[in-house]
């Protein structure tokens, strides 16, 4: 079948609102690019018009463009193959391999995640992904429950697991991300990850962990920081990422207005991660 691609140029910011918005309407890949996103559906399947309806709802909001292009049939499995590189996240303490179950395994880390993406958010690709899994190579996970809040492909958690954490408790809003969670979970042998769509609410009020793990956007975590602390054991960490690093002065007086104290930040391309600890 022909394809329909979809560019879009648009701020970073709205890449994974407007991921999640065209998957509702069908579209079943998407590539981060220097100026946006590209996104592809099967040509049948295109509906000009929700695609525009979409495009104005958010341009109040930020500078939308996009363009749509016929491609020609092609092997989109091999054509993703050829993209989708390894990712390697390396501290002093240990390393980290990121692959698609195509890619032979490499002995040289100390880690090997298996994690193919479909459209979830979190293959390691993306910066705040990437300075997560660097503060996670530097904490103590042993014996330790896990909170991942946003979990898109459930990379942390599984990264977390693999660290020693005995539980690891995954949600998302989105259900294709769930399902993929529990799919990535199930690839690494990793039964200790449970997986549930929804938000923070869907936390037993009464379930303490000794980690929370939020790669979510600004806004998310200005607002929801509070509940996340709340979970969050004496001693507890909690690690944020999801955000510019002009924005992580804001980010650090909500976590200590909620009674943490910031042990250390990570910058990459102007996105920022920050490590609190209860």
């Amino acid at each position: 079948m022909n394809y329909i691609e979809l560019q879009l140029t648009l701020s970073p910011d709205f890449a994974d609102i407007l991921t999640a918005e065209l998957a509702e309407l069908g579209f079943e890949s998407f590539t981060d690019t220097d100026e946006g996103l590209n996104a592809y559906i099967p040509e049948a399947d295109f509906d000009a018009d929700a695609v525009a309806d979409i495009v104005a709802r958010y341009q109040a909001q930020t500078a939308i463009a996009y363009t749509v292009n016929s491609l020609e049939k092609k092997n989109w499995n091999a054509e993703w193959e050829q993209n989708y590189q390894p990712i390697e996240v390396m501290t002093e303490a240990a390393s980290v391999r990121i692959r698609a179950s195509f890619h032979e395994p490499d002995s040289r880390f100390t880690y090997d995640l298996l994690i193919n993406p479909k459209m979830s958010f979190g293959t390691g690709h993306h910066e705040t992904t990437h300075m997560m899994m660097q503060h996670q190579l530097g904490l103590d996970h042993s014996g330790k429950a896990v909170l991942d809040v946003g979990s898109g492909t459930g990379i942390l958690a599984i990264l977390a697991v693999k660290l020693g954490a005995t539980d690891a408790l995954a949600f998302d809003i989105e259900e294709w991300a769930v399902e993929n969670a529990i799919e990535n979970a199930a690839l690494n042998h990793c039964p200790q990850v449970r997986v549930f769509g929804g938000t923070i609410e869907g936390v037993d009020a009464g379930e303490r962990f000794d980690i929370v793990l939020a790669n979510i956007n600004r806004n998310v975590l200005l607002a929801e920081i509070p509940a996340y602390v709340s979970h969050l054991r004496p001693g507890g960490y909690l690690l944020v990422s999801g955000f510019y690093e002009h924005d992580a002065p804001d980010i650090t007086q909500k976590a200590v207005d909620a009674g943490l104290s910031m042990v250390t930040q990570l910058t990459r391309n102007q996105w920022a991660s920050v490590l609190f600890k209860n």
